[in-house]
């Protein structure tokens, strides 16, 4: 039996990577919710329940760099078009090892209806949130289940090293590696979690089922 996007996963947040071979690995997508790409240096994974005859054959008929055809916008569209699925964005995805002891930040843990609570019981599973002052901390079984987190500071709180407290905050609660994916576009997010000790580990592009 082949590795799994799992066990793919975990072994990156050991960090031990796929070989950076420029070859691209086509996995069975971990649920119906979830398909897509992550990208790792010098190696792709692709999960799809997709003929990945389909999904080589498509990548070798582009006009591209090899090393980026998975990322490619023509793969994308075609990879959307075949599955009749929608995606967002491109996300930088970092991981964080977990933490001993107590959070060094106040959190109580709240049953909010926050956009972020909201945004995030869409697309993962047993979300739970915790509440600091202007700010929230949401965590969630996501992409093969993985633990994931995302975080969100009031307009008039930012600016005051709280995104990274609340980063830090979550690596104290999760007991085992966190991830976070981040819009490339985002630096003030990403500064906030690679200071807060998480560390890029790729590229990914979710395509998820409409609903």
């Amino acid at each position: 039996m082949g590795r799994t996007l799992r066990d793919i996963l975990d072994a990156a947040a050991r960090g031990d990577f796929p070989p950076p071979d420029g070859r691209t690995t086509v996995v069975p997508q971990p649920s119906h919710r979830d398909a897509g790409v992550v990208a790792f240096t010098a190696h792709s994974v692709v999960f799809t329940d997709e003929d990945p005859g389909w999904v080589y054959d498509t990548l070798a008929a582009l006009d591209c760099d090899a090393l980026a055809a998975t990322m490619n916008p023509r793969f994308l569209a075609a990879f959307l078009e075949r599955t009749g699925r929608t995606a967002e964005t491109v996300d930088a995805v970092l991981v964080g090892p977990p933490l001993p002891g107590e959070p060094p930040l106040h959190l109580r843990e709240v049953d909010s209806a926050h956009p972020r609570v909201a945004y995030a019981r869409t697309r993962r599973d047993e979300v739970r949130a915790w509440a600091a002052r202007d700010a929230v901390l949401v965590m969630g079984r996501g992409v093969a289940g993985r633990l994931e987190v995302s975080v969100e500071v009031a307009e008039g709180a930012r600016h005051r090293g709280l995104g990274r407290a609340l980063a830090l905050a979550a690596r104290h609660l999760a007991g085992e590696p966190l991830w976070a994916q981040v819009a490339p576009g985002n630096a003030r997010s990403a500064r906030a979690f690679q200071a807060a000790g998480y560390r890029q580990v790729g590229a990914e592009v979710l395509l998820r089922a409409r609903e």
